[in-house]
């Protein structure tokens, strides 16, 4: 047993393999952080979702470790600046960011998700620079900023999801817009939901609308949704 030992021996002293196990756990753990804001995304039905969280994560640390890696195996030969890369990374992610920001519906959507994106190529970077804690702590407030806070703000603001299946869209769409202002509701957004996203949907020739209002009042909804009920076009509603 003493050849085992002997070879477990020079590995753990040899510099080059030490730093191999370093960048494998650390490649992992880059994984795992960005899987969980991935996941988020993934179950939000966001344009860029868990893999590609991970392939942001992975791709950041890698040229983090690699800017390490040169820095140690040509030092005293070349200077070589370690952030240099990592710079181009966070300037760099822009262009994928930007490919999230989509029209969907009535409603320009994405830019949460462009943030996640660049913020996970931050995380990256910590993890293959060594800041472990830092990249921790950053997944974990990103993933409450992503889930926890965004019902907070709307349960603190009263904010309803009201879901409308209609008929006839394109005519639809203004009408109701229309009814909400004129209640002195807060229309904030309005969207066409895919069929997997809605929870209404009962005719193939119809269409469910979501809207995230903030009413005044509770009479307020109450007009909205009575006024709904009674109009032909419109099948069912529902509030959330």
């Amino acid at each position: 047993m003493e050849w085992i030992r002997n070879i477990a021996l020079w590995l753990w002293n040899n510099m080059e393999f030490r730093f191999v196990l370093d960048a494998a756990w650390k490649l992992a753990l880059a994984v795992l952080l960005s899987g969980i804001i991935g996941f988020e995304r993934e179950h939000s039905h966001r344009p860029a979702g868990f893999r590609t969280h991970i392939l942001v994560a992975v791709g950041s640390a890698l040229v983090m470790l690699t800017s390490v890696y040169l820095a140690k195996k040509y030092a005293g030969e070349l200077s070589l600046d370690v952030t240099r890369m990592s710079a181009q990374v966070v300037s760099g992610i822009g262009f994928l960011g930007a490919g999230t920001i989509l029209r969907e519906g009535f409603s320009v959507k994405g830019l949460t998700t462009a943030a996640s994106l660049w913020a996970v190529s931050c995380i990256g970077i910590a993890i293959g620079a060594g800041f472990v804690t830092g990249a921790v702590v950053a997944t974990l407030v990103i993933y409450l900023t992503l889930n926890s806070l965004k019902k907070v703000i709307v349960r603190g603001n009263a904010g309803k999801a009201l879901f409308i299946e209609v008929k006839d869209l394109a005519e639809q769409v203004p009408r109701i817009s229309s009814l909400i202002k004129r209640t002195g509701t807060v229309l904030h957004s309005m969207e066409i939901l895919y069929d997997n996203e809605s929870k209404l949907r009962k005719k193939k020739d119809t269409a469910t609308i979501k809207a995230l209002i903030f009413p005044k009042t509770d009479d307020a909804l109450k007009v909205i949704i009575t006024t709904l009920q009674n109009d032909e076009n419109v099948v069912d509603v529902y509030i959330d």
